[in-house]
């Protein structure tokens, strides 16, 4: 018997269907993960069962346990046993965990709230989530991993049934992404239902036992996990057959045009603690040097400093085609050559609330602006130059572009840096949070841009990226690079061997 089925759900915005006689089904202690490219539908779904849109905006039935339901709000949803966890977690930063884990739920007595009982329950469903921390912490305080920890918590207080998870390693670190995968299989053995939205093809496979694609607002197929494997899922998700997930081009790389000589940048705050310790790298012109490591390793430290975006202070050498050069700051950053697409494009890459056209242009206002004031007729033509050349999906270059895709966002964040016309783009983290379809634009790019002369560092955490797409790899363990690999001779096996400290 199924716990949840989704019958013929439909629902419409004006112009747009972004459900179209979608049906989906889920069994008492599964965990079935949903797959699509972003746009397809998945997020939508969900809304819909988690009551976020309610009875009346869409049509088609839900059915928990074989009863027809009707939600008009969350609380009814959550009342059904049906708790949704987004990847922008919805927790109170300035609260307390156990005021979060209880917010609107507070035990109480004669309308007075029971601080004690709060409490202790509270941290009864920290232990049930192997979270070793007082629930008088300041949610604050905790790491991205932690609040992820205290979300799940927070909904089996509510005696939550099925569980949705929406993206939710996106930000974690490997040894987060395994306890959150040990109390998966825990509340999967428990009886609790889960649906797993991810576009992390390894995690779904390791995790869930059924798989459903959606693809352009419909559902495409529904899968068990040992029938399939990721190629023929990502070919349902995209429509089409991916011959290659990695698109590899040989590059000739050109003369040097970046040498980093004997570079420390300290902590900002721990000033005697070095982040980075004696880097010595060369970039060369036309190349993709992919910076591998664990979480923690220094990465993006390294990055933020040579950009200037770093509050640590940093010693050592920085040439750009043979010249010294020395960045005090993002525009001396800029202006000598280098740009930036940062790891959280949401928060250091765009202004949400924005348009597409200002995001693009905000990097080099002096090609839209004459004595501070802006052209705007150049403003849009640089503008819709860029959305054509990477292909952008918008409405309009009016559109905010808080409500494009993640992959569209990136898009736009990558179309700002070359309109500065960089000598050396540095990518942190270039396809996180974004479908595989999306992925394989971003890779094409890449390409295209080493073959126009721009030299990429990219760092991922996604190991096969870093193969896939690299000409060379460097590896970085605590602060320092511990190997450097061609792409020909590099493996996970040896790269992470490198990373964690082996020989």
């Amino acid at each position: 018997m199924y716990v949840l089925e989704m019958v013929n759900i439909s629902k419409e915005f004006p112009g747009v269907k972004a459900l179209d006689q979608v049906n989906f089904k889920l069994r008492k202690g599964e965990i079935h993960a949903l797959c699509g490219e972003n746009g397809a539908g998945k997020s939508t779904l969900m809304k819909v069962l988690s009551g976020l849109y309610p009875a009346g905006t869409y049509s088609g039935d839900l059915l928990i346990g074989g009863e027809k339901k009707e939600f008009h709000n969350i609380v009814d949803a959550e009342k059904a046993g049906i708790t949704i966890i987004h990847q922008e977690l919805a927790l109170v930063k300035d609260m307390t965990v156990g005021e979060n884990i209880f917010l609107g739920a507070e035990p109480q007595r004669h309308g007075v709230i029971r601080w004690d009982e709060l409490y202790h329950n509270a941290a009864l469903w920290l232990k049930r989530v192997g979270l070793n921390i007082s629930p008088n912490t300041k949610i604050g305080s905790l790491g991205i991993g932690q609040q992820q920890l205290v979300e799940i918590a927070k909904a089996l207080s509510k005696h939550t049934q099925i569980l949705i998870l929406d993206e939710p390693t996106a930000a974690l670190t490997e040894s987060e992404v395994a306890i959150l995968m040990n109390i998966l299989n825990q509340l999967r053995s428990e009886g609790v239902s889960c649906i797993y939205i991810s576009h992390k093809m390894p995690e779904v496979f390791e995790l869930a036992d059924s798989i459903t694609v959606l693809r352009d607002g419909q559902t495409v197929t529904t899968l068990d996990r040992h029938e399939t494997n990721d190629d023929q899922v990502v070919s349902l998700m995209v429509g089409r057959e991916l011959t290659e997930r990695y698109p590899r081009v040989e590059h000739t790389p050109g003369e040097i045009v970046l040498q980093v000589k004997n570079y420390n940048v300290w902590h900002p705050e721990k000033r005697d603690q070095k982040v980075i310790e004696d880097v010595n790298f060369t970039l060369r012109k036309g190349e993709i040097l992919g910076i591998a490591g664990l979480m923690g390793a220094g990465r993006t430290e390294l990055v933020s400093s040579l950009f200037g975006a770093y509050e640590g202070r940093a010693t050592g050498e920085v040439l750009i085609e043979g010249k010294p050069v020395r960045i005090r700051s993002v525009t001396d950053a800029i202006e000598a050559g280098f740009a930036l697409v940062s790891e959280d494009r949401k928060r250091q890459g765009l202004v949400m609330n924005m348009d597409v056209k200002t995001n693009t242009t905000m990097a080099a206002m002096s090609k839209v602006s004459k004595l501070g004031v802006i052209n705007e007729n150049e403003e849009i033509r640089w503008g819709l130059r860029y959305v054509q050349d990477l292909k952008t999906k918008t409405a309009s270059l009016e559109t905010a572009v808080g409500t494009l895709s993640g992959g569209n966002q990136q898009k736009v964040v990558i179309g700002k840096w070359l309109m500065s016309d960089p000598k050396i783009l540095i990518m942190d983290e270039p396809t996180r949070g974004i479908d595989v379809g999306a992925k394989y634009e971003i890779y094409h790019l890449m390409n295209q841009l080493v073959e126009q002369g721009v030299a990429i560092i990219m760092i991922s955490s996604e190991l096969p990226e870093v193969l896939g797409m690299s000409d060379r790899i460097l590896v970085m363990s605590e602060g320092e690079f511990v190997r450097e690999f061609d792409w020909r001779e590099a493996t996970q096996e040896n790269i992470m061997q490198a990373a964690t400290g082996g020989k």
